[in-house]
């Protein structure tokens, strides 16, 4: 347990960050791994042999013994393969070493991981290369060194490398835009990230004892329970013990490894949680939310729990999502979607924040396509969730600015609100400039936007990777019409290019609830897409239009768009099949030997009782077995349904029809299978199952 008085000092002692570089490295080294790290410039190898060699013996001190090389491919997880620091001497000895070439260049098998075609079986190689910008960490005895990844002949296989493209990308085209606005100081702008994490603890003797958690992370049958949600009474209620003992490993595991956990409480639904860091620099925060999900299931183990990352493990309640805190900040300090005190003369804001509304608007397809998943389609439109319809909320504040904007006058503030309670004890305080809408998809709260889709299990590398791009994109369109102009011609001229951009965009505008019907209505009226699955947006991913943003921008190359598609295809089609065996599975097996256990004992039940008792009626039991044997005969049809259905999606070649097939007729045979079945199920005892119910599971957590 850490004291909390040496919080300070522990936090980060397992990270080879900069103030430990500041103290170990020569000051020569140490400026010149600065200067590539502050901006990207080329790491010579003998500053690389010393850095390597520093690093082993920090390593050395805190108990580890191997290195690795760890990144992240297109399976969505990490990846990591560990050798020694160990070589042998003639007289079977062995020193340590760790050199330069080590750190900067690994070797993994390129053919064995995703690719979408980019390599073939037989094409092995691959390689992961040192990203110098995110700190090295120890973890269970292993030095991991946070890599790209890439094929033999360069292409991209990982997440990081186009992560890291698109930051740069957006980072010239607004370093350029504020040169021309009189900003010259400026030398690198940085997106900033917080992912807020959303997760379900249960049990793991139930976790266990379900194939559906087990093969696929979510429940694919199961009655809900008597009591859900409904009473709202879980949502930032008292922790309970032992899962506030977790929460409080979690949150010392997470601050060895430098990862600034910051907020944690109970969500909407029942058994479900939330962790929030503070900010960081976008490409240090996604390695660390992928640590971090790594670091929850490893301490939910050691509690005897298990920790659910799927987005909608549960029918009926709340999914899991992990809300994408943006924003983007100079390396002078200063926030560019901080409106300031009177934002409708910050020309800078109004400039980026226009750029994002254009951004948002022209890329939506791709935009909601970076968040889409087998697991993510389920959440999305549900409950907490936002619906597939991409808009932007921006308040009643930025609303006003907005309009100013349209009407060619400058918005005034009133200043900050006071807020009075009522009753004089309360102390006072500034109301915020906007409220938070919580079923907008994109929604801006006070200094950065909230991407509120993402799912609980994925990256958020895909969805920072659209967003910068498309806001580079959009900064670059205003940066050329503005670009002759300077003094007050500028001024005059920006807020003109500001109107005819607001006017084209503000369609995505929207500041009512997205749940309802009328808001869909109005959404296709405006011509906003809703794209309500990933076979229904992955045609605009190698899009004409698509294809030339990132290229122009230098975030892929046409292979490695085509590449991407093709594994997000097979993916998501794999994730529907491998569910759909396991419900046919489960309710074959599992279910059906219940059903039938408890229809034999109450029929032995019936025949008892009208022996002992002369005309008896038997309501009740002759009620449910009728009841169970109707749900049966349907349970039985539609699973047969849905196993011949399967085995048609098997045959299946092209990767979009497979995908769509998967998404309109198994899924569907999926939900149909699961409506009979649940009906069974609420109607046995729990002992004649032989998996733990909805109760069970949701309630059991002390």
């Amino acid at each position: 347990m850490i004291d909390a008085g040496k919080l300070t000092e522990e936090f980060g002692s397992l990270v080879f960050n900069d103030k430990v570089m500041r103290e170990r490295l020569p000051k020569d080294i140490y400026k010149a791994v600065h200067k590539t790290i502050e901006k990207g410039t080329h790491l010579e190898l003998d500053v690389a042999n010393c850095v390597a060699a520093t690093m082993k013996e920090w390593a050395i001190e805190n108990g580890a013994t191997h290195f690795t090389h760890w990144f992240q491919p297109m399976t969505g997880l990490t990846a990591e393969k560990h050798d020694s620091f160990i070589s042998p001497l003639d007289d079977g000895r062995i020193i340590m070493e760790f050199s330069g070439k080590e750190l900067v260049k690994g070797e993994p098998d390129a053919s064995s991981f995703p690719s979408g075609g980019l390599r073939a079986t037989f094409e092995a190689r691959g390689y992961t290369a040192w990203d110098p910008s995110s700190p090295a960490f120890i973890k269970d005895g292993s030095l991991y060194i946070p890599t790209a990844f890439c094929s033999y002949g360069g292409e991209a296989l990982d997440k990081k490398t186009p992560l890291l493209r698109s930051m740069e990308a957006l980072s010239n085209e607004a370093v350029k835009m504020l040169h021309l606005l009189g900003y010259e100081d400026v030398n690198r702008v940085n997106t900033t990230i917080g992912s807020e994490q959303e997760y379900f603890l249960i049990d793991k003797d139930f976790y266990k004892q379900r194939k559906d958690l087990l093969f696929t992370g979510r429940t694919l049958i199961g009655a809900p329970a008597t009591k859900g949600q409904e009473m709202e009474d879980h949502y930032f209620g008292v922790i309970k013990p032992k899962v506030s003992a977790y929460m409080h490993d979690l949150d010392e595991e997470l601050w060895k490894l430098g990862i600034p956990a910051k907020t944690k409480h109970n969500e909407v639904a029942p058994s479900q949680h939330e962790l929030a860091p503070v900010f960081e620099t976008a490409n240090i925060a996604v390695d660390h939310n992928q640590l971090t999900m790594e670091v929850m299931k490893k301490v939910a183990d050691k509690h005897n729990y298990a920790c659910l990352l799927h987005e909608k493990p549960f029918e009926g309640i709340n999914g899991s999502g992990k809300h994408n805190n943006w924003s983007i900040c100079t390396d002078t300090g200063m926030n560019l979607l901080d409106p300031g005190k009177n934002p409708g003369e910050n020309i800078p804001f109004l400039v980026f924040l226009m750029s994002v509304i254009a951004a948002v608007d022209e890329y939506a397809p791709i935009l909601r396509l970076s968040v889409a998943s087998a697991g993510n389609d389920h959440r999305l439109g549900g409950n907490e969730a936002p619906p597939a319809i991409i808009s932007i909320f921006v308040g009643d504040e930025l609303a006003e600015v907005l309009k100013g904007v349209e009407e060619g006058a400058a918005y005034k503030s009133q200043g900050k609100v006071q807020m009075a309670m009522g009753a004089t004890v309360l102390p006072h305080f500034t109301k915020d400039n906007t409220d938070r809408n919580r079923t907008s998809p994109f929604a801006f709260t006070g200094n950065k936007f909230e991407f509120r889709m993402p799912g609980s299990s994925v990256s958020v590398a895909n969805a920072n990777i659209v967003l910068n791009t498309a806001v580079a994109e959009e900064v670059a369109k205003l940066y050329e019409k503005l670009s002759s102009y300077s003094g007050d011609e500028l001024k005059e001229k920006v807020m003109e290019i500001l109107k005819e951009t607001l006017a084209e965009h503000k369609r995505v505008l929207f500041n009512g609830n997205g749940y309802t019907d009328e808001w869909v209505e109005e959404a296709a009226k405006r011509g906003l897409p809703n794209l309500k699955s990933l076979p229904d947006a992955m045609p605009y991913w190698i899009s004409d239009e698509s294809i030339e943003l990132f290229t122009r921008h230098g975030i892929f190359t046409k292979e490695e768009i085509h590449s991407r598609y093709e594994i997000l295809l097979e993916n998501y089609s794999k994730s529907i099949h491998i569910e759909a065996l396991t419900m046919q599975e489960m309710v074959r097996k599992d279910l059906t030997e219940g059903i039938i256990a408890y229809e034999k004992d109450l029929s032995k039940e019936i025949l008892q009782k009208r022996e002992a008792i002369e005309g008896a009626a038997c309501t009740l039991e002759t009620g449910i077995l009728k009841s169970l044997d109707d749900a049966s005969a349907k349970m039985c049809s539609a699973l047969k349904t849905l196993a011949d259905d399967t085995k048609e999606a098997e045959k299946k070649v092209e990767a979009l029809e497979t995908a769509s097939y998967y998404q309109s007729t198994v899924l569907k045979d999926m939900e149909e299978l699961r409506k009979y079945a649940d009906e069974a199920e609420a109607l046995i005892p729990d002992k004649y199952l032989s998996y733990p119910t909805y109760g069970q599971m949701l309630f059991s957590l002390r």
